[in-house]
């Protein structure tokens, strides 16, 4: 499982093979694709770094327990979503979890109703930031296109300098700069001046003029 999965995941961790099987089984009948783990070591040697879906995490497995697994995929940068399972008497632990960055946990026996709801909530929330992460990667690629006299103009335009001051600046002329932010706009495909400064700002491209 090295490769990019095709399609979301739900991978199951657990020592115990009949709650494996009976996850899978479940799962699978309802439509999801499952791969299944009796041990976080082995989740954590087959799962790929640009896996999609989400995690479900016993807390109490034998070698690793549920937060190292959890700590070690973030360590890894692999920020699926992962719902715990747990016994009554580890809900605190469980709590713990969540505060290091679970999407929820779930007490044993495991409501089935409940857990579905919750892996469909945990797999929107992954559509979602991968989505986000895809649209800054799409825009940090055009940024990566700009010419270096575009980023210059770039960097004066988000520190608030007028055409005239640009073109001071840089030694050419206002009409050259007004040809420039045409260029920038349309290779970061943005319509707006307000725009095309956010975008910047907001992928730290060029730092505003008050924080040097």
């Amino acid at each position: 499982m090295k490769e990019a999965a095709a399609a979301p995941i739900v991978f199951i961790v657990d020592d115990d093979h009949a709650v494996r099987d009976s996850l899978a089984l479940l799962l699978g009948l309802r439509g999801y694709a499952t791969a299944s783990f009796d041990s976080g070591e082995a989740l954590l040697a087959d799962i790929a770094p640009d896996a999609r879906g989400c995690v479900l995490l016993d807390l109490r497995l034998t070698g690793m327990d549920g937060l190292r697994v959890q700590t070690e995929l973030g360590a890894r940068g692999i920020h699926l979503p992962v719902i715990i399972l747990t016994a009554h008497g580890d809900v605190p632990a469980a709590r713990a979890a969540l505060k290091a960055g679970a999407f929820d946990f779930l007490e044993k026996p495991v409501d089935d109703s409940a857990m579905l709801a919750t892996i469909d909530a945990a797999l929107a929330s992954e559509a979602r930031a991968r989505t986000r992460t895809d649209r800054r990667a799409a825009l940090r690629a055009r940024v990566a296109r700009l010419t270096q006299r575009e980023r210059e103009v770039l960097n004066l335009v988000v520190r608030g300098q007028h055409n005239r001051e640009i073109a001071a600046t840089l030694g050419i002329s206002p009409r050259t700069v007004e040809v420039y932010k045409a260029r920038l706009m349309d290779k970061l495909h943005v319509e707006r001046l307000p725009d095309l400064i956010r975008l910047a700002l907001d992928l730290e491209v060029i730092a505003p003029a008050d924080s040097r």
